[in-house]
């Protein structure tokens, strides 16, 4: 993976932060159809990349606290799983104006990156099995490719089993 160094306009708060951190990743950028029903889907068949290797960003209510959830696309979110994996009780998919207003981003384009305030996150297991993974960059039709590794030490997320088929 190439490290993008060249200044873009419209750089989005998750480049600066990886620039900034000098993390080594790849942005690919494509066109975003606002009809289609699944984000994800659509960045991995536009990019060419396994939706497992695709994750999309939720965030999640649990015990009160909003929690942020790192999961293949190709799969589904296990609210249990993610309760349990940050010592809670109970998780419900949180409100997305909260989402939207805590991150700083819009759905659909949740980056666990950059986020305006720091939340506690979970990147499901599955993402050590690949060398790169693509993420949000933070906009719809934008996304960056980074080790997982990379991405489990930004967010200084817990890795654990929270994805479902």
């Amino acid at each position: 993976m190439a490290k993008k160094q060249k200044k873009q306009s419209g750089g989005t708060p998750a480049t600066v932060a990886l620039t900034a951190a000098g993390t080594p990743f790849t942005l690919h950028a494509y066109d975003h159809d606002p009809s289609t029903p699944s984000y994800g889907e659509e960045a991995a068949e536009a990019l060419g990349v396994s939706p497992d290797r695709v994750f999309k960003t939720l965030v999640a209510d649990v015990d009160g606290t909003l929690t942020v959830a790192v999961v293949p696309v190709a799969g589904q979110l296990d609210l249990k799983a993610l309760a349990a994996a940050v010592g809670g009780k109970r998780a419900t998919m949180a409100d997305p104006a909260a989402a939207e207003r805590t991150t700083g981003y819009v759905r659909g384009g949740i980056s666990p990156l950059g986020q305006r305030k720091r939340l506690p996150t979970v990147l499901d297991a599955s993402a050590a099995q690949h060398d790169s993974i693509c993420i949000s960059a933070g906009r719809r039709g934008l996304e960056v490719e980074l080790s997982p590794e990379s991405l489990a030490a930004l967010t200084s997320a817990t890795m654990a089993p929270i994805g479902r088929a």
